[in-house]
């Protein structure tokens, strides 16, 4: 075994994730950018390893030989996207994604890209409706659009509300890997009576359903229809809700229209930041 190399082989891990283009699966897999796809592959192997990985090994792991990636490892290091231990030969991310990704706000992409299907969907459903991510313990209400006529209910924006008494709080516990889960429990400062069992069977049956329909776990007559904004990885970034406020004579099928319409938003809104609808543990 060669200094900087693995007892194991990375192709054994990177290989279950190779996809056949022979057969463009959509319209963008008919442009290609091979030169582009190496340099990511890298750093996508790369973050997975922080330890670092010699050229042999990154070879190994994405299927190439040595010649193929040696001048995109030493261009990714030009540009500062990783670094070589000059002792171990081995090469590892640097912090510029990282700073890259901060100078980012994805809060504020969210907002911008959420206005206006919220306002699309206030229209088809003469109901109000808010967007919330999770953040610190609580639930923070960024974007609200108010309903078109005179009576309803609507959060503020800017609230912030007990995760275990807001749709948007079980939708975004739903699309989560366990570890992650946890964490976020572990955070919310109502969380100390709740039975993770319970709580668990509950969460699964959002999955399996992809949304939330219940009576207002804090004001009567109201129903939450709440759906979530997945990222790439499937896991749920922020939740849309309508608190359902129905009329004199309204009907189930006004209920069920709206959760339609909320449903169809948050796809759209999914598919807007390359988000996926399969969630990766």
């Amino acid at each position: 075994m060669e200094p900087g190399s693995l007892p194991y082989s990375p192709l054994m891990i990177r290989s279950q994730n190779f996809i056949s283009v022979s057969k463009p699966k959509n319209s963008l897999d008919k442009y290609t950018a091979p030169a582009l796809e190496k340099g990511l592959d890298i750093l996508e192997f790369l973050a997975d390893f922080p330890e670092g990985l010699s050229k042999v090994d990154i070879a190994k792991g994405l299927g190439r030989s040595l010649n193929e990636i040696f001048r995109m490892v030493s261009v990714l290091e030009k540009r500062g996207y990783i670094l070589c231990d000059p002792e171990t030969e081995r090469f590892s991310l640097s912090l510029k994604l990282f700073s890259i990704a901060n100078r980012y706000q994805p809060a504020r992409m969210m907002v911008k890209k959420a206005h206006p299907k919220m306002m699309q969907l206030t229209q088809a459903t003469d109901q109000s409706c808010h967007l919330g991510i999770f953040h610190n313990g609580k639930i923070l209400i960024i974007a609200q659009v108010e309903a078109p006529f005179n009576h309803s209910y609507n959060v503020k924006l800017g609230a912030e509300v007990n995760v275990f008494s807001a749709s948007s709080g079980m939708i975004l516990l739903a699309y989560q890997t366990e570890e992650t889960r946890n964490t976020m429990i572990d955070q919310c400062n109502d969380a100390k009576d709740i039975d993770r069992e319970q709580l668990a069977l509950k969460l699964k049956n959002i999955r399996r359903m992809g949304f939330e329909e219940v009576e207002s776990y804090m004001v009567k007559g109201v129903y939450n229809l709440s759906a979530p904004v997945l990222d790439p990885n499937g896991r749920a970034v922020a939740a849309l809700t309508i608190p359902f406020l129905a009329k004199l004579n309204s009907t189930r099928t006004e209920r069920r229209q709206a959760r339609e319409h909320l449903v169809e938003i948050t796809r759209e809104l999914t598919n807007s930041i390359g988000g996926t609808e399969s969630l990766e543990s």
